[in-house]
């Protein structure tokens, strides 16, 4: 079969695009995702989609990069599709954040085409994953060690992601390109084999094609797909088995209000016989899922829920620690009770603590320190100074200048923040021992405690001050003093949010 009826039919079925959807197709200049532009130009040409632009993003990690983005302009411009094209320094901002290299590139990357995908009125992004990728991410986690969730590998669809080449493999797509005179690049870091997906393609695939299986690759993609069904199914059962076993549970999901996390949440209660009925995978599933929704974010592991399991196996009544809880058989019950971190105790107050969620857009009201904390991104709200565009001037009669300045570093009831930054929703607390920052103009971290001392909050306010934390816990905001230097919006292309402050009585 051609590849661009592969592809066309492995879209179709699994609903990737339609003759309407709008696509950026993601492009590095190598072979794969050159591969993926002229199939989705092509099948754009049999009005199967609208592809809407290309996008490369250089990571400015290699002394080639340039020479990339030079081919993926000349993709482009052969095709006349325009592009979009951007440079980051992923090395500092690896370092900055103390993520590796690999971690800071996909965010970056993953960051940018969402920006473009949002400029360019787009409904999803395309990637040039393979058949290739997908069994090297099938042994990848076999070897460190994963269930069906894991082996499933990669998705054909993730969001607005979509991988139109999930069923192509790599030697046919570079046969399709050879054949038709498209360049492409090479790159040289594939060969570094102190990378595991780099060692899994050069060292374990051709030894387990010459030694057992010349076919293994289309052999691991299957079993990804099966892992994949697999899982799906036992998502949907798992919900099932929850709702006849779950006796009592409110989780931030289905509660009516913002529940204060970790604080003293409402426990989970497990019907023990009801549990104990259903086959093991998906008891292990329903333990997982509730052990983690308790956690809040904190990993809960095989030996965790296998602790649990045995407790509830057990003939008498005790009880484990796991993280972010603690698991007690009571009679035909197993109840998982949510429990403060143990830095709690050390507060000045730990009757004072507190930590909300808070989405984007959304607002929180903190009733411990009489006030709501929002944000929204830039272009939400009525205009500030001058006309700016979605940000109100909470300083009323301030020159822009000032106002801006004192936005953007977060110094008052308004904060200016990077948006692409913060992904996915903040939280909201006060501070904990050991809480860090770099506040912006210091040129260094420092002790939030220090912080407030320079500041002169008083002691009785400081454990009412909200701090802004992104989900890895990093402090975005400290309301009303600061933003970290992190979060300091430089380029307006990296999307800007609003934090505000606003009291509303109570504590000040």
């Amino acid at each position: 079969m051609r590849i661009v009826d592969r592809v066309r039919d492995f879209s179709r079925r699994h609903h990737l695009f339609g003759s309407e959807t709008r696509v950026v197709v993601a492009l590095s200049g190598g072979s794969d995702s050159v591969a993926l532009a002229h199939v989705m130009a092509a099948l754009a040409g049999q009005d199967a989609v609208r592809v809407v632009g290309l996008a490369h993003f250089n990571h400015q990690l290699r002394e080639t990069a340039t020479r990339d983005e030079q081919v993926s302009a000349a993709v482009a411009a052969s095709l006349g599709v325009p592009i979009e094209i951007d440079r980051g320094d992923v090395a500092a901002r690896a370092r900055l954040e103390r993520r590796s290299i690999e971690d800071a590139a996909r965010r970056s990357r993953h960051e940018f085409l969402e920006r473009v995908r949002q400029r360019l009125g787009a409904d999803e992004v395309a990637l040039g994953h393979t058949r290739d990728d997908q069994a090297e991410t099938f042994l990848l986690r076999l070897i460190r060690g994963a269930g069906p969730r894991g082996l499933a590998g990669i998705h054909p669809r993730h969001g607005a992601m979509i991988r139109p080449l999930l069923d192509c493999r790599r030697h046919d797509l570079r046969a399709y390109l050879d054949e038709r005179g498209i360049g492409y690049v090479e790159d040289e870091t594939n060969a570094d084999v102190g990378i595991p997906r780099n060692r899994v393609r050069a060292e374990l695939l051709p030894l387990l094609v010459e030694r057992f299986n010349p076919r293994i690759v289309d052999v691991l993609a299957d079993e990804a797909e099966l892992a994949r069904e697999t899982w799906q199914w036992m998502e949907e059962a798992s919900t099932n088995l929850i709702s006849r076993s779950l006796t009592s549970h409110v989780s931030s999901e289905i509660s009516s209000g913002p529940e204060p996390l970790a604080v003293s949440p409402e426990p989970a209660v497990f019907d023990i016989p009801a549990l104990m009925m259903a086959p093991a995978p998906l008891r292990r599933l329903v333990l997982w899922r509730a052990m983690s929704d308790v956690a809040r974010g904190r990993p809960v592991s095989f030996r965790h829920v296998e602790a649990a399991l045995r407790l509830a196996e057990a003939d008498r009544d005790g009880a484990v620690d796991a993280p972010g809880q603690r698991v007690q058989r009571d009679g035909p019950r197993l109840v998982l009770t949510g429990r403060p971190p143990a830095s709690v105790g050390r507060l000045v107050n730990p009757g004072n603590l507190f930590e909300y969620p808070l989405s984007i857009p959304g607002a929180v009201q903190l009733t411990e320190a009489g006030c709501v904390v929002s944000v929204e991104p830039a272009g939400a709200g009525p205009p500030g100074p001058s006309g700016s565009p979605g940000i109100v001037d909470e300083w009323s009669g301030a020159g822009e200048a000032d106002w801006r300045a004192r936005a953007e570093a977060g110094r008052g009831e308004v904060a200016l923040v990077r948006g692409d930054l913060c992904r996915g929703p903040l939280l909201v607390r006060n501070r904990r021992p050991g809480d860090r920052f770099r506040p912006v103009g210091l040129g260094g971290r420092k002790k939030l405690q220090d912080f407030f001392v320079d500041r002169k909050v008083a002691r009785k306010c400081r454990d009412f001050v909200p701090i802004v934390v992104d989900q890895a816990g990093r402090i975005v905001w400290v309301a009303g003093h600061g933003i970290d230097e992190a979060y300091r919006v430089t380029d307006v292309s990296q999307g800007v949010l609003i934090l505000r402050l606003k009291l509303v009585g109570g504590v000040a």
